[in-house]
């Protein structure tokens, strides 16, 4: 194992504790809200570096894998199964535990499919979706790809805009706790802030651990070389289309993984997670940050959701990200944490 891979992983774990204490002497635990929601949101910016970053493609998509996993696992573990707690198939499951009896917030029985089957089975539909549309999706190029992805965002914002089951406007509410391992729960309570705080970070890591691995790898090489020419890497004999899919349902993956678990740590969700300019978002992230920085994106995938979630942006908010967007295409099209950009300016100031 090369430890200088992980050396910056081990700083950044290092860094999510100091914050952490910090918070909590300074009395403002109620920070760890905020960072916990920005972690979930990183999961989408770190897929999308990837995609965008690495293998060259444009997504103004990722926000609605984000709802697909998100309401995917809302759907699921809201369901009431009680009418049906009799049958032989519901009580098969409940010995299984695949079926978990809990109480609403008004102490009503409520017996229901376990959060644990709703997000794999949010990341199944995510894969299965992703596949479907990246297939024909990923032959495209530039502003073609970005078209299509574009009209798949706004083809799952109406669905969910406008589907009864679905909440329509207002959302699904009252989705449960995610019970994971050792007592661990995913829940927006007060008294788990930092417990949850800690799960997000833990997530996040393990996606930057699988990224590094990813671009490291030969995957990594041809992801690169793709980005370069797609013809240069189809000569070398590069799979193109096949590396493209498979980054693109990676992508897809991250993406419905932060909102499954976002989903049940807020307690619902609302159409507003699927909207367009929430991929404008993802998509501003990851340009201020750089392109192929994938610890430059994760900063400011940070930083930026940290404060649209605090309100500083007020009713400005998609106006700043779309400034954001707009700017750094037009004046550091590299990202602005590119040290040998920032190295440049400061010459020619001095000079």
């Amino acid at each position: 194992m090369d430890s200088k891979r992980y050396l910056p992983v081990a700083v950044l774990f290092g860094l999510v504790v100091l914050v952490q204490i910090v918070i909590s002497f300074t009395g403002t635990v109620y920070l760890l809200t905020q960072v916990t929601m920005a972690a979930y949101y990183s999961l989408v910016v770190i897929g999308l570096c990837l995609l965008l970053g690495y293998a060259g493609q444009i997504s103004l998509g990722q926000a609605g894998f984000f709802a697909i996993g998100g309401y995917t696992s809302a759907v699921i573990s809201t369901q009431n199964l009680v009418p049906w707690v009799d049958t032989p198939l519901v009580k098969g499951l409940l010995r299984l535990g695949m079926v978990v009896e809990r109480q609403d917030l008004y102490n009503n029985a409520i017996v229901s499919v376990s959060p644990w089957i709703a997000f794999l089975a949010a990341i199944l539909i995510s894969i299965a979706v992703a596949f479907l549309i990246g297939l024909p999706i990923v032959r495209l190029r530039g502003h073609y790809m970005a078209m299509a992805t574009l009209g798949f965002g706004i083809i799952i914002y109406r669905i969910v805009l406008g589907t009864g089951f679905l909440g329509e406007a207002d959302g699904i509410s009252e989705v449960p706790g995610f019970k994971l391992f050792f007592g661990l729960e995913v829940n927006g309570s007060l008294p788990l802030r930092i417990q949850n705080y800690y799960i997000a970070w833990v997530l996040v890591t393990l996606a930057i651990i699988i990224s590094i691995n990813l671009i490291q790898s030969r995957i990594g090489r041809a992801l690169r070389s793709i980005h370069g020419s797609d013809e240069a890497a189809n000569a070398m004999g590069v799979n193109t289309s096949r590396y493209k899919l498979y980054t693109f349902v990676i992508s897809a993956v991250f993406a419905a993984v932060g909102g499954a678990f976002l989903t049940h740590y807020n307690g619902g969700i609302g159409p507003s997670e699927a909207a367009v300019m929430k991929s404008v978002r993802y998509l501003a992230i990851v340009a201020v940050g750089g392109m192929g920085n994938l610890w430059g994106v994760l900063f400011m995938g940070v930083l930026l959701n940290f404060l649209s979630l605090r309100g500083y942006f007020g009713t400005f908010d998609d106006a700043v990200f779309g400034t954001i967007l707009v700017s750094i295409m037009l004046f550091a099209p590299q990202g602005v944490l590119r040290i040998q950009r920032l190295q440049g300016w400061l010459k020619k100031l001095k000079a």
